[in-house]
């Protein structure tokens, strides 16, 4: 069975939804995670996430809205993890590329969810973009603090200097279509050197369709190609690495019990 660790399932009306899913269990992706982007959304999610036994979600604000209000407190995120679905906290982090928010203000709203994390005792979905430097500079402060937490690099798309921080700090990463392009050979090579047992796949649907689906709509079936390539990365068997990446899914995020996602 594989997990998408990492999509955006509110994206799909409900008529799409329901052929979404069907779709995903075809491709034998048995469970995935529906990730907040903005507060009143991620409680959105979490219903949505309460009508599919299989859906998990996470609750906190991209980067991208950090301004559109007030950061909210840790406490306040924290909160919000009291849900019996919600797994983790995010996704947040850092987006220089777009600089939809003020920088200062991205990395308040990041350390806002850092701490959650360690208040909730939850992983963190990191977004990273052209920020690679604040983003483990930011990590290693909060750690160095005296926070104890845990987080995942979603869609690991980044440098080495990324790679090495946290790797430092025991953390995880996501890969994404992005490692089945043609031009990602540098991200394959990376990716080849990530401790197996820190390796997760997502597809970040809507966005980022692997190959041979490049430019087309993603969906949680597809991240079934993003694991073939990753299994070929690391010279296992496709079905090897969905037991893999199921494993490391568990470890991380060790709320979403394979009992509760039957049930």
């Amino acid at each position: 069975m594989l997990i998408d660790s990492h999509c955006h399932l509110d994206y799909y009306t409900p008529a799409e939804l329901q052929d979404v899913l069907t779709r995903a269990a075809e491709a034998g992706v048995g469970e995935m995670v529906s990730i907040g982007t903005r507060l009143k959304q991620s409680l959105e999610i979490c219903g949505l996430a309460e009508a599919h036994a299989n859906l998990w979600c996470t609750v906190g604000i991209h980067p991208h809205s950090a301004a559109e209000f007030p950061v909210p407190s840790p406490e306040e995120i924290a909160a919000l993890a009291d849900h019996p679905k919600v797994i983790g906290i995010g996704e947040s982090g850092l987006d220089y590329f777009y600089d939809k928010a003020p920088r200062d203000v991205q990395q308040e709203s990041f350390r806002a969810h850092i701490r959650a994390a360690a208040i909730a005792g939850l992983p963190l979905a990191i977004h990273a973009r052209d920020a690679d430097e604040d983003i483990g500079r930011i990590l290693r402060e909060e750690r160095d603090s005296g926070l104890d937490f845990q987080f995942l690099l979603h869609c690991f798309s980044s440098t080495r200097v990324l790679l090495e921080a946290a790797m430092a700090m025991d953390g995880y990463f996501s890969l994404s279509g992005i490692l089945t392009f043609p031009k990602s050979t540098e991200l394959r090579e990376m990716a080849a050197d990530i401790p197996l047992d820190r390796l997760l796949v997502e597809t970040d649907a809507p966005y980022l369709a692997p190959v041979p689906f490049r430019g087309k709509r993603n969906e949680p079936a597809w991240v079934a190609h993003t694991a073939k390539v990753l299994a070929e990365v690391r010279g296992v068997t496709p079905a090897a690495m969905a037991d893999l990446t199921t494993e490391n899914f568990r470890r991380l995020f060790r709320k979403a019990a394979p009992a509760a996602a039957a049930a």
